[in-house]
């Protein structure tokens, strides 16, 4: 499978007075096209230290992030900005729609920092929006629209751009349960629809399993990665579990290398 996203010895530290904090602690890893990834852990564990490292938002002390193979921490500001614009689409857990704009304007706008004209904006939001399942909402406000519809509405945004890579912050975090269900639902759909790769920051391991794969993090430092594929695959018909436990074990063994391998490798 396409290697999306590689990091490599990942460090990040903070001096806080006398003391040092490793807000990162050489994390490494690999994601695929067509990945939904979640991140777990609790406050302070690194989560969204990493994410703002994957979206390019803060540079790294040591280390590697490899984005499409372009090594994105040696990038200046620039090269960032332009790089986000291309190839990341941003879901946040306060919306962050604008709330003078439409739903079909607020889908609109990432597009028109490309360019790309009024009629081509609108006509992309509308098809987003088609596919969020807000067909009778993209004239509403944000004021006018519940905090689940709110969040639709951010998911479209992010695809709009035609992303390679989309970055979740607690999308579900100002939502209730049954509400963050549905959102959930909605990205493990599109993604696998529109073969994105997701990469989701949440403390919820419950929302987690919605996830292709679980990376744990705990004090900077990836703890244990779980295979969501796995055990769906353990719930299938005998006659398919094999299929399905080979093409997911294929994931976890990169280059030819054995999972195996790969644990001796993160134990070290």
């Amino acid at each position: 499978m396409e290697k999306v996203i590689e990091v490599k010895n990942l460090y990040k530290l903070y001096r806080v007075g006398d003391s040092v904090v490793r807000a990162l602690d050489g994390v490494n890893f690999e994601l695929y096209k067509g990945e939904f990834c979640a991140i777990v852990g609790t406050s302070g564990s690194g989560k969204s230290t990493l994410l703002n490292m994957l979206a390019g938002l803060e540079k790294p002390t040591k280390g590697e992030v490899i984005i499409s193979g372009v090594h994105i921490e040696g990038l200046n500001e620039d090269g960032l900005v332009k790089f986000r614009r291309d190839n990341v689409g941003f879901i946040f857990q306060s919306f962050h729609l604008i709330g003078t704009m439409n739903a079909l304007e607020n889908v609109a706008l990432p597009l028109s920092f490309r360019g790309e004209s009024k009629s081509t904006r609108l006509k992309k939001a509308d098809k987003m929006l088609d596919l969020v399942n807000l067909k009778k909402h993209k004239k509403h406000m944000p004021n006018q629209m519940s905090g689940g519809q709110q969040q639709r509405v951010g998911v479209a945004r992010a695809l709009v751009v035609d992303p390679k890579i989309i970055f979740a912050d607690e999308p579900t975090g100002n939502l209730d349960s049954h509400t963050s269900e549905e959102v959930m639902a909605l990205m493990q759909r599109i993604v696998r629809e529109q073969k994105k790769t997701l990469v989701m920051v949440t403390h919820d391991n419950h929302l987690a399993e919605y996830a292709d794969r679980v990376f744990h993090i705990i004090d900077g430092k990836i703890v244990q990665i779980e295979d969501n594929r796995l055990k769906q695959a353990d719930n299938l018909p005998e006659e398919d579990k094999t299929g399905e436990k080979r093409k997911h074990n294929e994931i976890d063994k990169p280059d030819g290398k054995r999972k195996s391998e790969e644990r001796e490798g993160e134990s070290k």
